[in-house]
């Protein structure tokens, strides 16, 4: 496909919130890269929180982290890019340990993820022996290894309720898991590591204080404002939000699920409280809907992916994803346990 082509096809797409000339320069890349890709063989993965002219153009799939995840497990494709951040392509090593996995940025970390480590897990297993543990995704496979069973945000709720018992450990973001506790009728305490101070405390979910950083940006006051402009909007809110911040919103879901929700709605006015980046994408699909541009908020690690990037990835397999074997194998048993839940 010519480089004109590729041009008319975003154009028509992403004009509304991609300036043309920037366009016409990224049709050359976009171009290059679905050439290089069907020529190694590779299957390239795109998180909704990538910027419009990478997510409208060069993914196989686009979607959210649980999605995505079944979509690695199921390919056969010799090589994946995982235009995402560090987490997401590690999960899809620790599914493919024969295919190469490449990370467009060696740079693409996570706020929630860097906020846990593997000993945090062992010694919480320590604190509270017996009780099982669930990790968001949004962790490094070290931890995810320490785990029981993963979880998303899309299914967080049903992984917990899942597993049947009285307590549980949920890590590591503590608003995901106030709103997951609120939900599912349980108590939750977050406790040190220094023992003896809560044990006496009733509790069914025991949390961590991880915060995205993106999503512990919204304000209640960000909604009052919204809502006196434009009374007729409808908020949407990532659960990563505060409870509070999610009680004021209209609905609150995974990426994907919200998604659906602005796809299948006739508001007159949609507001995302998520990475920006996705408001746009989500305002390209749907022309027809009037999603309001009031957000300034990026991921500075989902910003780390570039179309140019993804590029020089595919040309010099470069910043490769390596999980250790053992890692990988005790991971790989909480990732699919999450996988078969859905």
């Amino acid at each position: 496909m010519s480089t004109e082509i590729v041009y008319e096809e975003m154009k028509a797409k992403l004009s509304n919130v991609v300036p043309d000339v920037e366009l016409f320069y990224k049709a050359e890349l976009v171009e290059e890269i679905n050439r290089l890709k069907k020529e190694k063989n590779a299957v390239i993965l795109g998180h909704n929180y990538m910027e419009p002219a990478l997510f409208h153009t060069i993914p196989d799939y686009t979607g959210d982290s649980l999605f995505l995840s079944r979509k690695a497990a199921e390919t056969d494709r010799d090589i994946i890019i995982f235009c995402g951040v560090r987490f997401m392509a590690e999960t899809a090593k620790i599914l493919n340990p024969e295919r190469l996995v490449l990370l467009p940025s060696e740079k693409a970390g996570c706020s929630l993820a860097e906020s846990i480590s593997a000993q945090d897990v062992r010694d919480l297993r320590a604190r509270f022996p017996g009780v099982p543990v669930v990790t968001y995704i949004n962790t490094y496979a070290d931890v995810k290894a320490e785990s029981d069973i993963c979880c998303t945000s899309s299914n967080a709720t049903a992984v917990v309720e899942s597993l049947g018992v009285d307590t549980v450990i949920f890590l590591p973001d503590e608003y995901l898991a106030r709103n997951v506790a609120r939900e599912s009728g349980k108590h939750i305490i977050f406790p040190t590591l220094k023992g003896g101070e809560d044990s006496e405390l009733d509790y069914q979910m025991i949390g961590w204080h991880g915060r995205c950083e993106v999503h512990e940006k919204f304000t209640v006051a960000d909604i009052e404002n919204v809502r006196s402009q434009f009374p007729e909007v409808v908020i949407l809110a990532h659960p990563e939000c505060s409870p509070e911040v999610v009680d004021a919103s209209d609905f609150s879901g995974s990426t994907s699920s919200m998604i659906n929700f602005v796809q299948d709605s006739q508001a007159p006015h949609y507001l995302m409280l998520t990475e920006c980046a996705m408001g746009d994408n989500v305002a390209a699909a749907n022309p027809q809907k009037d999603m309001l541009r009031l957000c300034m908020v990026r991921c500075p690690h989902m910003n780390q992916i570039t179309l140019e990037d993804t590029l020089l990835a595919l040309q010099k397999e470069q910043y490769v994803i390596d999980v250790p074997e053992e890692v990988r194998k005790r991971a790989l048993r909480a990732v699919e346990r999450m996988i078969a839940i859905g």
